[in-house]
């Protein structure tokens, strides 16, 4: 029988991923996506005709169950988010109205309508904030250190609650930075790839950035992905945290992206105040030992790959 599964967020990076995954894996696939005068498909523009839409907000609760009763899914994947943190200071509101009550809307439309339905919810290192631990596990303590951080314990809480009183099977992917050639270009790797692609091609000549020193666990978004289908398979669900278990500095990203088009980058990189964040996050590393023991999942892309990747990407992009 053909599984049915609904992506929030769908449009989005990891949202374009899982659903290549899904269709991949024989899946009945829909995507609720927000009605924009310019609408945002490019990066599931290729299976546009595989998928079908279905207009919706997570702020929205009609939309929502009318999503549902469209979809009627066997699994509900809920990616969408005010996902920067930078805006999430100039958008608090708007971030928790999405990231913490959007996850609750979710979860009571699956529960009225679709209670058999297993649930994803797309929650984040950035909830660690100031870390209490190196590593960081499932157990680790939250501090979060920003309106994005703290919506998305509202919604990891909201999860937990939901499957503790109503049983419901919904599992928490605390997944650590994941990037790919579909980051959006506000997010730092991004614009370090894109901006050595337009200073390789003569089109900038200069890259500002905030804190180089800040360091990060990153891995790829479409290894990360499938993670989030393996959650959903398991018997019982659970919480797990998904990271490479390395961590590496903006300082070295930049370095080896300068280096992938053969320039030295302290030519190009200008550190800028008005990028450094009021609460700096400063060192995110995650342990995924228990991913690794009980979903069987392991990250595939190595950092130094997935640099070299993004910045050939838009490269390549650039030079049409």
């Amino acid at each position: 029988m053909t599984k049915s599964a609904l992506i929030t967020g769908i449009t989005g990076q990891d949202g374009s991923y899982l659903a290549e995954l899904l269709l991949e894996k024989g899946y009945e696939v829909y995507g609720l996506a927000r009605r924009l005068s310019t609408p945002n498909i490019s990066r599931i523009e290729h299976i546009l005709d595989k998928i079908e839409l279905v207009e919706g907000d997570l702020t929205d609760q009609i939309s929502i169950d009318n999503a549902m009763r469209v979809a009627q899914p066997d699994e509900v994947y809920n990616l969408a988010s005010q996902s920067f943190v930078g805006t999430s200071w100039n958008q608090p509101l708007l971030t928790g109205d999405v990231g913490g009550l959007g996850v609750v809307r979710i979860l009571e439309s699956t529960w009225h309508q679709c209670p058999d339905a297993r649930v994803y919810q797309a929650s984040t290192s950035e909830m660690f904030g100031k870390v209490q631990e190196v590593p960081q596990t499932e157990n680790t303590h939250f501090h979060p250190r920003s309106p994005y951080g703290f919506a998305k314990v509202y919604g990891y809480w909201a999860c937990v609650n939901y499957r503790e009183s109503y049983g419901m099977h919904v599992s928490n992917g605390i997944l650590f930075n994941h990037e790919s050639p579909r980051r959006g270009i506000e997010f730092v790797t991004r614009k370090i790839a894109d901006s050595v692609a337009r200073i390789h091609h003569g089109l900038a000549s200069e890259l500002h950035l905030g804190n180089l020193d800040a360091k990060r666990d990153w891995g790829f978004a479409r290894d990360y992905v499938e993670a989030m289908w393996l959650m959903l398979q398991q018997d019982k669900p659970d919480d797990y945290v998904i990271a490479t278990g390395k961590t590496h500095s903006v300082r070295e990203f930049v370095e080896l992206a300068f280096s992938e088009v053969g320039l030295d980058w302290e030519k190009y990189v200008v550190v800028d105040p008005k990028f450094v964040r009021s609460a700096e996050v400063e060192l995110l590393i995650g342990d995924s030992s228990k991913a690794r023991r009980v979903l069987g999942w392991k990250p595939k892309v190595k950092f130094e790959e997935l640099v070299k990747m993004m910045v050939t990407a838009d490269v390549e992009r650039l030079s049409q």
